[in-house]
């Protein structure tokens, strides 16, 4: 078995924020890098400096990663610019990130076409801007963009662009499948023809997925001493996709044997990771989705599911609780309970496996997952439905009426405005308290509302605010009258974001369950306790 080591590198937020649809926020980004950084995954990607104000937001916040490197991409230097004044070098190296990934031309057509310049030319271009790198981040990773197509049409240029890169002082010569149309065993001989000019501990692979051949062009480069491997979450990315580093990392791992960051744990927290990511893009999981699918391990009835009894061999290539995954037969569910059981370690909550509540808690759990809860994207909630069961929340307060309202209206200046309205009528012990709130939308006026009623008795919830809100239609049949999950991210001025979730066919109605979430999560953590 190899024993060597390989590196992870994830892109989802800059490759895959390219995907059409998507548009991540800063605090999706965030979200992400946590998750990405507690997996194990070796460097992150956290985007391209100076090129929108989301990224700008993303790394001026100094992301405190406790496993990963961050990385900012840019660009070589333009032509007719030295390296220390080119202002996209600039942003990219004054991005605050220790790692920087540059991108230059590898294939002599896009040279002539794209940029205009000779070939020794590009090459200057990619030595001085990887060497001025060199002096100002900790590591830089050079990603030779259209390598492959470029060694197909150039090989003396596309290799000695790596050599380049090398000589100047890159950690990384990342080969890029830029178009996705290469085949594995193109891969394999191409990586194997550059390690004989610069040493294959410093090569990479990233491939685009336009053949459905972007796991088995990484597995192909590793086979030829690639050592570094790019990919996404899901395979996130532009047209087809990049790829997927959820796929990969199992594979590599469990099948092939090689050491990554990635632990036992990490394994096993891979759906959950999935599943957040999915969740932030506000999409359904994909059930068939290799390892960590819903489906990935299922078994109808018959002749499979007579074997998969006698022993899960039979149809099973790895055992799912490897990679937090379970077994689903349909005569005969598997409770799934090993992997509430690691998910309660990660929260603090010791519980026996023998505990006469974990079966009714599993039940809930499903249940509640079956009416449209997801929990992998809302740990906060998770936690309080969890601890419930086991009578560790207090009773902070009990919402016992509410109502908002909209009005459309023309201002004293003629302008039409809406402005939302919300009532709340809460009680702690025998005590009512009653609060009216305006807000920018009913959401925001019931939130308002909410932490007013509050506020008196629990001071400390006037630092939490509301950061991030999403809605996804459940039942889409159900037109107007469709069941809706809502996700609300809080954050306080300590800087601890928290996730919580509501299910309803009023949108409102799941609003405030989130909301009660957030704060009773809140005042939990924080030992409160209950007002008198």
């Amino acid at each position: 078995m190899p024993s060597d080591r390989l590196y992870l590198y994830d892109t989802t937020l800059r490759d895959g924020a390219q995907t059409q649809g998507v548009d991540f926020s800063a605090e999706d980004k965030r979200a992400i890098a946590e998750a990405l950084d507690r997996l194990g995954v070796d460097y992150i990607e956290g985007g391209w400096p100076g090129a929108n104000p989301t990224d700008d937001r993303f790394f001026a916040e100094r992301l405190p990663l406790k496993r990963a490197q961050l990385a900012a991409f840019g660009m070589t230097r333009r032509s007719g610019r030295s390296a220390a004044n080119d202002p996209g070098l600039a942003a990219t190296l004054g991005a605050g990130a220790p790692v920087a990934t540059l991108v230059g031309k590898t294939w002599d057509f896009h040279v002539g076409v794209a940029l205009g310049v000779s070939l020794d030319e590009n090459l200057t271009m990619i030595a001085e801007s990887v060497a001025h790198a060199a002096t100002r981040a900790h590591e830089v990773v050079f990603d030779a963009e259209h390598f492959f197509d470029g060694w197909k049409a150039n090989r003396d240029f596309a290799l000695s662009c790596l050599e380049a890169a090398h000589k100047a002082g890159a950690r990384w010569l990342v080969l890029c499948d830029t178009n996705g149309g290469t085949l594995p065993d193109e891969i394999e001989t191409i990586v194997r023809d550059a390690a004989t000019r610069v040493p294959a501990a410093h090569l990479g692979i990233h491939c685009h997925d336009d053949t459905g051949n972007a796991v088995a062009n990484s597995l192909a480069a590793v086979r030829a001493g690639a050592r570094m491997i790019q990919g996404t979450l899901n395979g996130l990315g532009e047209r087809c996709g990049n790829a997927n580093l959820v796929t990969l990392i199992p594979t590599l791992v469990i099948k092939m044997g090689f050491e990554t960051g990635i632990g036992a744990e990490g394994l096993r927290r891979l759906p959950q990771v999935s599943h957040l990511l999915d969740e932030r893009l506000n999409r359904a999981p994909a059930r068939q989705a290799p390892y960590v699918g819903e489906s990935a391990f299922a078994h109808k009835g018959g002749l499979h599911a007579s074997a998969v009894e006698k022993d899960p061999r039979a149809y099973e290539h790895v055992d799912p609780a490897l990679v937090g995954n379970r077994r689903h037969v349909v005569v005969s569910d598997q409770a799934g309970r090993s992997n509430l059981i690691a998910r309660f370690r990660e929260i603090g909550l010791e519980v026996l496996i023998d505990d006469p509540r974990l079966p009714r808690l599993i039940d809930q759990v499903k249940a509640r997952e079956a009416e449209g809860y997801a929990y992998d994207g809302a740990e906060a909630s998770f936690e309080l439905l969890a601890r419930r069961a086991f009578g560790q929340v207090p009773d902070y307060f009990t919402v016992r009426r509410f109502r908002v309202m909209d009005e459309r209206r023309f201002n004293a200046q003629g302008e039409l405005v809406t402005e939302s309205e919300a009532t709340v009528t809460i009680g702690i012990g025998n005590v009512l308290h009653h609060e009216v709130a305006m807000g920018n939308g009913p959401v925001n006026a019931l939130d308002t509302a909410l932490r007013k009623a509050l506020g008196n008795l629990y001071p400390m919830l006037a630092q939490v605010r509301l950061v991030d809100f999403k809605v996804r239609i459940l039942t889409q049949s159900g037109g107007t009258n469709a069941v809706t999950r809502v996700m609300i991210e809080s954050a306080d001025g300590q800087g601890r974001r928290w996730d919580t979730v509501g299910v309803s066919p009023n949108i409102i109605d799941a609003s405030l369950d989130a909301l009660s979430d957030s704060i009773t999560w809140k005042l939990m953590r924080e030992g409160v306790p209950v007002a008198a």
